[in-house]
């Protein structure tokens, strides 16, 4: 997965990078770093946490989920 498409996962689920990482139990800068363009700060997205937004994709809600509004 591409830091693009795991960026675009993670706003079609509606998620912040706090949430997302929280999900994770990782900091939200390592998300944006997953996400980041730019050459000096970025780190290719983690093949788990890749896997783990596809799971979400797929419906799968865990306890750390963010409530509803």
């Amino acid at each position: 997965m591409t830091p693009q498409e795991f960026k675009a996962n993670r706003h079609a689920l509606g998620l912040s990078a706090a949430q997302l990482g929280a999900i994770l139990n990782t900091d939200p800068r390592t998300v944006r770093r997953w996400e980041a363009i730019d050459v000096k700060t970025a780190r290719p997205p983690n093949p788990i946490a890749c896997r783990v937004l596809e799971w979400l994709a797929q419906g799968y809600r865990p306890p750390q989920w963010p409530a509803s509004k």
